[in-house]
């Protein structure tokens, strides 16, 4: 009797510690556990797994190629047309970010490019008279600038929508006055009421296709100066003139990415690693 009651307590006390060391264990935080289960050829086969689209912040360096279309907003008026001019150059860097540190639509835009500003005068249906500014009825200038843009985008898997907006400033480098009553000292010179200082506000429009890590794009913009082409009071100084270029560019060119665009990147996986082997929670 006496060996079935010391059994029976002996197996108690076993069972109480048993149970106090399980209940002890679940007040700690568990360690993740790697997966072991081994799934079979045929149920493999049948998951469909779909790629999720993870946009990064990114950069991007590109050159666009395109053409110009100029003319003025003049005061007094002139009667004018748009004045076809080849050869627009921009180099640019993008930094892409989250606008508000979670919306993935915005980015900065740095670059330099080489254009041109000009006018070109036509005849006055009313009048009969074709406007002359020191005997020139087209006039073009070499303008090198530097701009900074806010940019903005929608990003697909292969394809791109953007908006950019921002300052500039720049300097006229070259001129050429044409007409047949243009002084030949001054056809190619600039003169000491000319303002050679550009400055304004540019924007466009666009789209790429993308085909990571080079992107194709095509833009459209806008540029209008405010900076006078010259001193508004070169010809009286009772009555002010003013001429402010205004003028259109289209585009197309190449930008390469220079950082992964989408998917995780080696910051993503160490971070994902690190929570699977410690078990830690996202932040």
């Amino acid at each position: 009797m006496r060996k079935l009651t010391l059994f029976i307590l002996l197996a108690s006390a076993l069972l109480g510690c048993r149970f106090t060391a399980y209940a002890g264990n679940d007040r700690k935080p568990r360690r993740a556990q790697r997966d072991t289960t081994v799934y079979s050829d045929t149920y493999l086969d049948t998951v469909n797994v779909n790629r999720v689209f993870v946009l990064n912040d990114y950069m991007m360096i590109g050159f666009e190629a395109g053409v110009s279309f100029n003319r003025m907003q003049f005061n007094p008026p002139y009667s004018q047309g748009w004045r076809f001019t080849p050869e627009y150059y921009e180099l640019t860097f993008t930094r892409y970010g989250k606008l508000f540190g979670y919306m993935p639509y915005f980015g900065l835009k740095f670059g330099v490019a080489y254009g041109h500003e000009g006018y070109k005068m036509e005849m006055n249906e009313e009048t009969g008279y074709i406007g002359r500014i020191s005997g020139a009825t087209e006039c073009v200038y070499d303008v090198a600038e530097v701009q900074t843009m806010a940019h903005f985008h929608f990003d697909v898997n292969h394809f791109k929508l953007m908006a950019d907006v921002g300052p500039y400033g720049g300097k006229r480098l070259k001129i050429e006055r044409i007409g047949e009553y243009v002084d030949e000292d001054i056809r190619y010179a600039f003169l000491d009421s000319d303002k050679r200082f550009d400055y304004g506000l540019k924007g466009g429009v666009g789209f790429a296709l993308v085909f990571d890590p080079v992107e194709l794009h095509f833009n459209a913009k806008v540029r209008y100066s405010w900076s006078n082409l010259y001193a508004p009071d070169y010809r009286s100084q009772y009555y002010y003139s003013f001429a402010y270029p205004f003028d259109l560019m289209v585009t197309a060119g190449l930008h390469f990415q220079i950082s992964r665009k989408t998917g995780k990147t080696h910051g993503m996986l160490r971070r994902e690693a690190k929570q699977i082997v410690f078990g830690e929670e996202k932040e």
